[in-house]
């Protein structure tokens, strides 16, 4: 995609369960490569955060506002903050694509909003099909009450059990998504 040539991804160092990242930019063409632990699996803890979403085009390194909304939410004792934009709408979480069920329907931020258009969120469109999964524009107030679940191209897909303190109801439908992410 990037005319760059894909190395080869090296024996994790510390376990099978590892995320490999290739990261590209500084004017070096040359990959640099690094791993890390997959993370915890369990039910996520989710706040709000008063550090604004700064928006991008891509997937960047330039993540100080994500890293102020993460330190903010695990000063609290969640596990991922959800970020809001300037204008109040809901956007993504710190390392996790936002999703909520209105009956059997799933919903997620809008892309124009200018979130990650990431790999877990093609997935899950993948299988919930085009009409199964809704892009909309809510405010953190839309969601009380509503069964959320994060995802991300590392851990798959998690239920939310918390939000902002407040218990999130469990959908019969998020376990078989989560089933069916990992192919």
């Amino acid at each position: 995609m990037l005319g760059l040539p894909i190395p080869a991804i090296p024996e994790p160092i510390g376990g099978e369960d590892r995320a490999v990242r290739f990261e590209i930019g500084g004017g070096i063409l040359a990959p640099r490569i690094s791993e890390r632990p997959v993370g915890d699996l369990h039910p996520v803890r989710l706040v709000v955060s008063e550090e604004p979403h700064p928006g991008y085009p891509h997937k960047t390194t330039e993540r100080e506002g994500f890293e102020l909304a993460l330190a903010e939410a695990r000063g609290v004792g969640a596990d991922d903050a959800i970020m809001v934009t300037r204008d109040g709408w809901v956007a993504e979480g710190c390392i996790w694509t936002l999703f909520w069920w209105e009956g059997e329907q799933l919903v997620t931020p809008a892309l124009d909003l200018r979130i990650l258009p990431g790999v877990a969120r093609s997935r899950i469109h993948e299988l919930r099909g085009s009409d199964a999964l809704e892009e909309r524009r809510v405010r953190p107030d839309d969601l009380a009450g509503r069964s959320l679940l994060v995802a991300n191209a590392v851990r798959g897909v998690i239920p939310v059990v918390r939000l902002g303190g407040r218990r999130v109801p469990d959908h019969p439908l998020t376990a078989g998504l989560a089933e069916a992410f990992w192919p």
